[in-house]
């Protein structure tokens, strides 16, 4: 029987070595598939080095370096010849990796294989994974060179991305919202990210605390939420505003917070490992985004019981959140609307008590072992089909 079958899969990614999203999402569910299925996993790396993974990795996952170097480039005028030739190392390199392992499923983390992974000799079925929304997986490219050419080939670039798509057994995305914008494909199948934990404490929501969380980049909005809380500190003064995060615009935001007066009751925070901790903290989770891949920040929130105010933005939060059940969905952009919704929830002890409760009971559909169950069946349905070929 299909059904009985030990699977071997392989993950491509750019790097282990990195602290990232995709990075955290892929050892938790190769991890769980090699615990409680069995499954025999392979990650090939383009631009791993000797770096170990950042995140652990069951003992009998192995990981195939490429030892290609997408990011090490010399002077400019050097990128155009060098990115080529690195595409013909990858490609080469991987058909002969994929050849040797001779697995039953090729996962593609990122599109960096994409334009080229139909080509490989091997017979493994092949899946993309889009860990961003439409917009972002067509427009925010990794290829470099593409900025220095003219619109009509970014288009053109753009085209080729989706008739490759169309070529892979299945596209798996993370939101129904997100599947609707793929109108040209019919290989869709939505599965969202797992919890990346189980905390061990839980937010009562009766601390005067609000918590955001992400990198201080424009996606995260969180010059929105400054602004929100500039209007919510006058009312609410022994209430403050925690944002833990880093990146490039710390400094912006931080003169923005000092310009509002917001100094004693809006802090940028920096990362913590122990961000569960901070949660629990807490009483609301705001996101502020201005989009979302999936908003896993959210899911983190709800698991430690806190109730969120969210704007409704492309993707994530509309899938996850239930309005006014166990969060709030605001018009995205809407400052003074996400201020008075914060409001609403600091003013209403039982509300916020009972939505926090219910985001404790409704996150568990996100618990690794129901995100994997959904990848299993995924993976029979597929081998059944190409049985039936």
């Amino acid at each position: 029987m299909v059904q009985n079958k030990p699977l071997k899969i392989v993950y491509c990614i750019p790097s282990l070595a990195v602290v990232g999203g995709g990075q955290r999402i892929l050892a938790i569910k190769a991890n769980y598939f090699v615990e409680k299925f069995g499954y025999e996993i392979h990650v090939i790396a383009t631009d791993n080095g000797n770096i170990s993974p950042y995140f652990h990795l069951h003992p009998s996952i192995r990981i195939h370096n490429l030892d290609i170097n997408y990011d090490r480039v010399g002077p400019l005028y050097m990128r155009f010849f060098s990115y080529f030739y690195k595409r013909y190392l990858h490609k080469k390199r991987l058909n002969v990796c994929l050849k040797e392992l001779n697995p039953d499923f090729t996962i593609l983390m990122l599109r960096r294989e994409l334009s080229f992974i139909m080509d490989m000799a091997d017979r493994s079925i092949k899946i993309a994974e889009n860990h961003f929304e439409k917009h972002s997986y067509l427009n925010n490219a990794n290829y470099a060179l593409l900025r220095y050419f003219p619109k009509c080939i970014w288009r053109k670039w753009q085209r080729i991305q989706i008739e490759c798509l169309k070529k892979v057994e299945r596209f798996v995305v993370l939101t129904y919202e997100d599947e609707k914008q793929w109108f040209e494909l019919d290989n869709i199948t939505v599965i969202p990210n797992p919890l990346t934990f189980i905390p061990e404490h839980k937010s009562f929501c009766n601390s005067k605390q609000v918590i955001a969380v992400g990198r201080y980049v424009n996606q995260k909005g969180f010059d929105l939420l400054i602004s929100a809380w500039q209007m919510i500190a006058s009312k609410h003064q022994d209430w403050t505003l925690k944002i833990y995060g880093d990146g490039p615009l710390r400094e912006r935001l931080q003169r923005k917070v000092i310009d509002a007066g917001l100094s004693d009751s809006c802090k940028l925070e920096f990362p913590v490992k122990d961000i569960a901790a901070k949660y629990a903290e807490s009483s609301v989770f705001v996101l502020s985004s201005r989009f979302e891949g999936f908003g896993l920040v959210i899911v983190e929130a709800m698991a430690c019981g806190l109730p969120v105010v969210s704007f409704d933005c492309p993707c994530g939060p509309k899938d996850i959140i239930s309005d006014h059940v166990d969060g709030i969905l605001v018009k995205t952009g809407d400052v003074e609307e996400l201020a008075r919704q914060i409001s609403y929830l600091i003013e209403h002890d039982e509300i916020r008590e009972q939505m926090g409760k219910r985001a404790l009971e409704n996150v568990q559909r996100y618990k690794i072992e129901n995100i994997a169950i959904l990848w299993r069946e995924l993976f029979y349905t597929l081998l059944q089909e190409k049985n039936n070929k």
